[in-house]
């Protein structure tokens, strides 16, 4: 049995991985999602790996997931805990000094072209089941407070020493296979693994990201 602990986006909440985690754990697996203490204007992106930390407790050594914003969290959790393995899915890579907010202009990820959430984020979810994440996480953000961990420039002088495995996913419009290929290369010289999917891989195609993530151990 191995334990996951699953580290949602920026606005997103530990209900992102609701479809995920009884997947998982059908194939024998222990989960552990939380939400990041994104309402803490004093929470920084220490605050929000510690909090990830005392979630999984003892359950050592976990697999890190991290999706999207939260790319800038799992790898401090590797730093905190012995962890078995680091998954990236479809998430942004920080290089030591790089704020959050400056990753976008930094990494040279291009215009999405539209600021549609749907066509961005969940065109290949059931409206129904989007609607419902989207307003669960809405409620959970109501008082995000992300500005200092949004400005904090990423604390690690290096990538942690984990075996480290990215998810490119080939229908996301956010972060498009084209980019995602260019900035895996330059920030972790590794070739990603990739899967049918959009950004929400893991409410879209939650079948096909548990059968990959029980391969990684």
């Amino acid at each position: 049995m191995t334990t996951f602990a699953l580290i949602h986006g920026g606005g997103g909440s530990a209900y992102d991985w609701h479809l995920l985690e009884p997947e998982l754990r059908a194939r024998g697996h222990d989960t552990v999602a939380i939400d990041l203490p994104m309402s803490d204007p004093d929470a920084d992106l220490w605050t929000y790996a510690d909090a990830v930390v005392e979630a999984v407790g003892e359950r050592r050594p976990p697999v890190v997931v991290a999706h999207s914003w939260g790319g800038f969290v799992g790898p401090l959790v590797c730093a905190r805990v012995q962890a078995a393995a680091l998954v990236m899915v479809t998430a942004m890579i920080p290089s030591p000094g790089e704020t959050p907010d400056d990753w976008w202009e930094r990494s040279g990820r291009p215009p999405s072209g539209t600021e549609d959430e749907y066509e961005l984020y969940w065109h290949d979810v059931p409206k129904e089941l989007a609607d419902r994440v989207i307003a669960h996480d809405a409620a959970v953000s109501e008082h995000m407070s992300m500005d200092r961990a949004v400005a904090q420039p990423w604390p690690l002088a290096a990538w942690p020493d984990v075996p480290t495995r990215y998810v490119l996913c080939r229908d996301d419009r956010l972060f498009t296979p084209e980019f995602v290929r260019r900035h895996v290369k330059e920030r972790l010289g590794i070739v990603p693994d990739e899967l049918p999917g959009s950004h929400m891989v893991m409410v879209s195609r939650q079948r096909e990201l548990a059968d990959y993530l029980a391969r990684v151990i």
